[in-house]
């Protein structure tokens, strides 16, 4: 955790300078906001930012240093914005020496390293930095700043100073001050100098480099090998390497919310409050209508503004089609880097637009799109060049953006064109190593041996068809290894007709199938592969069972378990399956009849409702036989026992 103190020279400060210094503050503190991540969403940002200046007091003409913001606890964004806003911008008063530099005065630096300004702010444990801005350095660094320069290093404290070199400085010995300076400061191990110019990219760099300081959750960069199956110097067949992230997401926009008065934190689920009554997220007690502030607006994930009101910022909607991407640019696809290019790439490719559908010349539209489409296509590809788009949707979330999102269009030489997310200014990350790679030189000797080793490995054309990341390989070892080891039947509730509160036709759904129809024969899910070869036996298999059923009172045994869609259900006793049985079944279904102590039952819905749970519940019981298809249809189950038949002979009536 690092605590930074920024001490800005504003005696040496032109206006124009001083503007983008506070520009440069202000989006420092944004990103601080929207960067950092809590353990808990009720945690808060804990301020780690100072601002002091030093100006010249004009009535006494003395330097005097000026604490404009500290840390006090909790991070305020707006607090730090109206300090930085608040700064003085009528300081600048410099003095000009005879080689026409700007002479530098006391820096107050010794006030800054003390116990009443920087060692009161954090606990003890915390490192402190000092950076000090300004447009000119003293000439030599006197016995009593070096002494303090040499206490701070001991008390985890280093400073860095960072001159803006004015544009007329050219023409004056300000090099040779630089380099005394240098010299004066080399032994010092916590000090740091940096002279740039006051430029749009200079100041983002150093807006980036600050937010890196800030952060506490900056990952250490990945370690990584890239191994060879050659040598590629002497015996060396790997180079080390660090992997960092060249882009860095930022939120879509804002959103509003409501928060209590007692602590400034949000609600909750706003779904959960219009029922209930909203209830403070620390305390939790109840709130009533005054308690709670209506117009609250989120940054990030728990940073709050209290707004007088925020209508006209809406929560991001889901985006609809089409989306509207505005050509603003074109740029040379090689001068383009892919560090920039993040996200999913999309195939474009030409269609037809509502306003073509809508012609009457439809098939003239299209083709028209369709031949500008290539044109602009092959234009692009010819020239090497892309088109810069932007649009206020977010492609990969599919939601509409409070700020733009800017995206390439690369061409083909003849085929669909390739959308792809550019980085924006704010979600470009600085590339920290690149001074140290560029210092290295490479002997000849390692080149001419890098250059052999490279030959040996096959170079060509790069298709994904050739190289399979091994998903099906290891998905069908998985399975066949789940086959090997057998099948155990997942858990699932017997079949019931009890009636669901949430659906009343459920006990008629449920039995229909049953109290329409006889009977009905499942098989097991695991016996589905025999089905197909029973089906082809069924006209002559039929049969056999009948006679084994009425005459040897053998029973078949199968699986109670409740039918499933798609699972096969032979119904004994259907209208079409009676048409294929042969002439020994139909006589032996003319044989059967139904009982009359049996008719007499069929009116009570309780009994057949208790009985169709009695035929689900069964594991073992011999199967009804069925009725004849005019009468199944309006008899219910009754029993699960074998109907005999019964034959008596017709006795005549004496008159």
């Amino acid at each position: 955790m690092v605590l930074v103190c920024f001490l800005l020279d504003l005696r040496s400060l032109s206006p124009p300078l001083l503007r983008d210094i506070k520009q440069s503050l202000l989006q420092m503190a944004n990103f601080y906001t929207i960067s950092s991540k809590w353990r808990n969403k009720l945690d808060s940002l804990r301020d780690r930012i100072g601002l002091c200046y030093v100006i010249k007091n004009r009535i006494s003409s003395s330097n005097e240093l000026k604490v404009a913001y500290g840390p006090r606890g909790d991070y305020s964004l707006r607090d730090f914005h109206h300090a930085v806003n608040s700064l003085p911008t009528d300081s600048f008063s410099p003095v000009i020496n005879e080689s026409g530099s700007i002479s530098c005065y006391d820096m107050k630096l010794a006030s800054v390293l003390s116990d009443q300004v920087l060692y009161s702010w954090g606990g003890r444990d915390i490192v402190r930095k000092v950076i000090v801005l300004s447009s000119c350095l003293p000439e030599t660094i006197d016995s009593a700043l070096k002494e303090t320069l040499t206490d701070a290093a001991d008390k985890c404290v280093s400073v860095e100073f960072i001159l803006l070199e004015q544009r007329s400085n050219h023409l004056s010995d300000i090099r040779a001050n630089i380099n005394t300076f240098s010299r004066c400061i080399s032994d010092l191990d916590n000090c740091s100098f940096q002279c740039c110019l006051p430029e749009v990219k200079v100041f983002h760099g150093l807006v980036k480099r600050w937010l890196q300081d800030l952060r506490d959750d900056m990952e250490e960069p990945l370690q990584a090998h890239f191994i060879f199956n050659s040598n590629l110097a002497g015996s060396v067949k790997q180079i080390s390497c660090n992997l960092s992230a060249s882009v860095n997401h930022i939120i879509d926009g804002f959103n509003p919310c409501k928060t209590c008065r007692c602590h400034g934190v949000p609600l909750g689920n706003s779904e959960k409050t219009r029922i209930e009554r909203p209830s403070c997220q620390v305390s939790g007690h109840e709130l009533g209508a005054f308690d709670v502030i209506q117009n609250s607006v989120k940054v990030g994930e728990n940073a709050i503004l209290f707004m007088p009101s925020f209508q006209s910022s809406m929560k991001l909607q889901q985006a609809s089609s089409p989306v509207n991407f505005n050509i603003i640019d074109r740029t040379n696809l090689g001068s383009l880097s892919e560090g920039l290019i993040f996200g999913n790439p999309y195939f474009v490719t030409p269609s037809a637009s509502p306003e073509i559908e809508a012609a009457s010349d439809e098939m003239d539209q299209l083709e028209l799109n369709a031949q500008v489409f290539k044109g602009l296509c092959s234009a692009l590809h010819s020239m090497d060049q892309g088109l810069i788009c932007s649009s206020n949707c977010n492609v990969e979330t599919m939601r509409e953006a409070t700020f733009n999102c800017y995206y390439i269009l690369q061409p083909s030489d003849n085929g669909p064109m390739l959308l792809r997310r550019l980085a924006g200014s704010e979600e470009v990350l600085p590339f920290s190593d690149v001074n140290r790679f560029v210092a290295h030189s490479v002997p000849k000797e390692i080149e001419i041996s890098i250059q052999s080793s490279l030959s040996k490995l096959e170079s060509r054309d790069y298709s994904p068809v050739l190289y399979d990341r091994g998903f099906h390989q290891k998905l069908n070892l998985l399975v066949k290894e789940s086959l090997q080891f057998g099948c155990v039947a997942p858990n699932r509730n017997d079949a019931t007709c009890e009636p669901n509160p949430t659906n009343p036709d459920s006990t008629e759904v449920n039995a229909r199938p049953i109290s329409s129809v006889g009977v009905m024969v499942v098989y097991d899910e695991m016996s589905q592969l025999d089905q197909t070869a029973e089906e082809r036996k069924k006209p002559t298999s039929i049969a056999e069972e009948w006679e084994r059923l009425v005459a040897n009172e053998v029973p078949v045994k199968y699986s109670p378990t409740k039918p499933k869609s798609g699972q096969s259900v032979i119904l004994l006793s259907s209208p079409d399956n009676s048409k294929l049985l042969d002439i020994n079944t139909t006589r032996i279904l003319e044989r059967l009849e139904l009982p009359r102590q049996l008719k007499s039952k069929q009116g009570s819905p309780g009994n057949n409702s208790s009985r169709i749970l009695d035929v689900a519940n069964m594991s073992m019981k011999k199967p009804l036989i069925p009725f004849q298809p005019n009468q199944a249809a309006d008899q219910g189950v009754t029993s699960s026992q074998l109907i005999r038949p019964s034959f008596q002979r017709l006795k005549r009536k004496h008159k």
